[in-house]
């Protein structure tokens, strides 16, 4: 690859990584939003890194040291480039360009249907629930309290909970949450089953309202993550979809 182009590959990857923090949520689908900062500055970096590069090249003596180099070749004869990098390296062009003209798509169902779902982490005590009717609840809260509460505080209690559908094979779906705990490569998924009415397309955002599925000894591990559909309805993507945390409105 010559000097050119890789002063070019480091001005578009700083200005995907600039386009992508600064003036979309995009980022969003591949790290957590703590992140945004370290994207913001690194692809800075990379922009001034390129034009540095850039100006450097352009002030050398460059012109000096080819004449250089094509009277070392007449010397001998014949010379070669060695300075080519393999032609794949051209490659490293797409994900740069992808970032500032196409996106790649997020993690969804595909993802989380060969994933298991996550373990609950123990919990010692719960607060009172609400009063309202449906109650908001993540997928991991309403797992945790179907299989850890003993005051069974959930049993008979109308529930909302917004996800993607993933279909289960062999039948059935499940309402799934995917969570960065910091970036796509080590995503978890969080699945509650849904019985009651039927699967809806792969990838399609939800919000269910229903009731525990009775299934296991409600408050003990045995207790399935699972929910009794009354109602469902489609909504938009969150802006926080890596997080099992309450929807946020897509800006």
């Amino acid at each position: 690859m010559k000097r050119t182009a890789q002063v070019l590959l480091l001005v578009l990857t700083g200005l995907g990584l600039l386009h992508t923090a600064l003036f979309t949520d995009l980022y969003l689908r591949y790290v957590k939003e703590g992140l945004r900062p370290l994207l913001i500055i690194s692809g800075a970096l990379l922009l001034l890194l390129g034009l540095a590069h850039a100006m450097f090249d352009r002030g050398s003596g460059d012109a000096e040291e080819h004449d250089h180099d094509h009277e070392h070749e007449h010397e001998h004869g014949h010379g070669h480039d060695h300075s080519t990098a393999p032609r794949i390296a051209w490659l490293l062009f797409l994900p740069a360009l992808s970032l500032l003209f196409y996106a790649p798509p997020a993690l969804g169902a595909y993802t989380a249907s060969h994933a298991g779902s996550e373990t609950v982490k123990k919990q010692k005590g719960f607060a009172a629930l609400p009063a309202t009717s449906p109650l908001p609840m993540t997928l991991t809260d309403f797992t945790t309290r179907v299989q850890q509460d003993k005051e069974l505080a959930i049993k008979g209690r109308s529930v909302e909970m917004t996800g993607f559908a993933t279909p289960v094979r062999g039948g059935g779906w499940d309402l799934t949450r995917i969570i960065f705990t910091c970036c796509a490569a080590d995503a978890q998924t969080v699945k509650v089953h849904m019985y009651g009415t039927p699967a809806p397309p792969a990838n399609t955002w939800l919000a269910v309202t229903g009731t525990w599925h009775t299934q296991g000894a409600l408050g003990t591990r045995t207790a399935a993550a699972a929910l009794d559909v009354h109602a469902t309805r489609n909504i938009a993507q969150p802006v926080n979809a890596f997080t099992d945390d309450l929807p946020l409105t897509p800006s």
